[in-house]
């Protein structure tokens, strides 16, 4: 018995995924959707907010998901404990692992899974690819809706002729133009160093993006790809591209709201007035926080602070440089205002047009990057 492909979508606590939610539930309603989250038991109260905000415009249940869910106590403190104490880092992830990756791959087993994931359109980063043959990711703010494992299979240079075949242009059906001849043209043209996967997929988007994923389906269908066992896929007409102020329109306008953590709040040093937020969802302390979000949690949410604080012992820090009781002296604090109020004004003068994201990380950085 062939299974019934599943369509998931998680649900982080950020704006992306939200979104995202949003966007799916308004484009595609037909879609039989089944939402998720990942409950590290860390997360700020905003987090549980947007999530039943969330609830109440789709009209759906988001499906709990919780690590070590017979312990007695957060899945977060079951695992560090489990880990003797030793705090998650950038060399030794196990919060993704432990508390996002395994609970979401157990949910799934081994049935066909389309996962939709919110990587905005004006991102540079793929995010989240599971190595598991039954989950394939869809980008849908992306013009490339398509993960890079798919991608780079089919414009390899073996498949040339396949994909010549596959946009069926030589038939007596296709139009003959200027934009049919570039097409076969760049089909024909090898991978090199010269011209490699990225050049190549760009020129094919642009000139036809819904020529290219009919194509792309197409060829799907003769893997084992969970796409191959849909006898349709409604995002191949999908040509929008949506990016950060997207993602915060769609978000007001559904009524569902920002998370409060990304609303700038006003700070003043030196005489000088600043702002400051949030760059992510994910658990209070994560490890990938910039200095000036550690700020921002030790003057927004001083008990979270304390709390992450009192992790640090033994050794063990969230950040390699210094303890969190060393951020937070007072001319500590100073520097690190001052160092990010000088980026900030280096950001307005170069007028870049995403500034709050300019200067974090990228959100995929941290454990939500899975399911942003």
């Amino acid at each position: 018995m062939v299974k019934k492909v599943r369509h998931v979508l998680g649900i982080s606590g950020g704006k992306d995924s939200a979104a995202l939610a949003i966007y799916m539930r308004q484009k595609y309603p037909d879609l039989d959707i089944e939402y998720y989250t990942c409950d590290t038991g860390k997360e700020l109260d905003e987090t549980y907010a947007l999530i039943d905000n969330l609830e109440g415009y789709l009209g759906k249940k988001i499906i709990k998901l919780k690590a070590a869910e017979e312990s007695h106590i957060d899945p977060f403190d079951h695992f560090h404990k489990i880990y003797g104490g030793y705090l998650p880092s950038t060399n030794a992830r196990w919060c993704t692992k432990k508390l996002k990756l395994e609970p979401f791959e157990n949910f799934v087993g081994n049935d066909p899974v389309i996962s939709y994931v919110g990587i905005r359109g004006d991102e540079d980063r793929e995010g989240y690819i599971s190595k598991k043959i039954n989950i394939q990711s869809i980008f849908p703010f992306r013009k490339n809706i398509w993960s890079e494992d798919v991608v780079a299979k089919l414009l390899n240079n073996e498949n040339l002729s396949a994909l010549l075949e596959l946009y069926d242009l030589n038939s007596e059906s296709a139009s003959k133009n200027n934009k049919t001849d570039r097409i076969i043209e760049i089909i024909g043209q090898p991978v090199s160093p010269r011209f490699n996967i990225q050049q190549k997929l760009n020129l094919l988007l642009e000139l036809d993006t819904i020529k290219f994923n009919e194509a792309v389906f197409n060829w799907l269908k003769t893997t084992g790809y969970p796409l191959s066992k849909e006898a349709s896929f409604p995002l191949i007409d999908n040509e929008d591209v949506l990016v950060r102020d997207d993602i915060f329109k769609l978000l007001r306008d559904s009524g569902v709201g920002v998370p409060a953590y990304y609303e700038k709040v006003a700070f003043e040093i030196n005489g000088q007035s600043g702002e400051y937020a949030r760059s992510r969802s994910g658990c209070y302390f994560c490890f990938f926080q910039q200095k000036i979000e550690w700020v921002w949690l030790y003057e927004q949410h001083p008990e979270r602070f304390a709390q992450a604080m009192a992790y640090e012992k033994d050794g063990y820090t969230w950040n390699q440089e210094e303890t969190l009781a060393e951020l937070i002296q007072p001319e500590r604090l100073k520097r690190i205002k001052e160092d990010y109020l000088k980026k900030s004004q280096r950001n307005a003068q170069s007028k870049s047009p995403y500034l709050l994201d300019s200067l974090f990380e990228t959100e995929s950085e941290g454990c939500a990057a899975c399911f942003i």
